[in-house]
């Protein structure tokens, strides 16, 4: 027990070979949980899965500046991703979670008509909209686009006529 005191330090007083150590340890433990946590962590960027980045980014930091005590922390980030996996299994099979936990797409642009009550649920302005098309779309000519949306991630979409 000793040698492992002397190897990954204990409480916040760390030389530079225990930080390093820790560092170590706790990048192969953060792969592991990302892998057991799944690609949409860090592919779709819901809400849920920004969540869990930045717990686990937060929460990891304090083991390796040794803040908080090792296990409690490696236990705490296996929930936090345990309880993502889950929660993210609830979404695929339950349209009524999803959404309750993701939300829906909203309309904001329909038959050739910005929809102005719709901007205020969004949080977007009519330059976050044409943004958006631009970058989805691209182009600036509304005539060729029949909708746009403010997707569950916070993108903004346009389809084309």
């Amino acid at each position: 027990m000793e040698l492992i005191y002397e190897i990954f330090g204990r409480g916040r007083d760390l030389n530079i070979l225990q930080m390093s150590c820790r560092v170590i340890v706790i990048f192969i433990y953060a792969l592991v949980l990302i892998r057991i946590s799944g690609r949409r962590s860090f592919g779709i960027r819901t809400a849920l899965d920004n969540i869990i980045v930045i717990l686990l980014g937060t929460i990891l930091g304090r083991a390796v500046v040794g803040v908080s005590p090792f296990i409690p922390v490696i236990t705490a980030c296996l929930v936090i991703v345990i309880v993502h996996r889950v929660l993210g299994w609830a979404i695929v099979n339950s349209k009524f979670l999803s959404r309750i936990i993701e939300g829906e797409k909203i309309t904001l642009y329909k038959d050739g008509n910005f929809i102005q009550k719709n901007f205020d649920s969004a949080l977007v302005c009519k330059e976050d909209i044409l943004q958006g098309v631009r970058k989805s779309a691209l182009t600036e000519d509304l005539t060729k686009i029949d909708k746009i949306y403010i997707e569950r991630n916070g993108e903004i979409s346009a389809i084309k006529k």
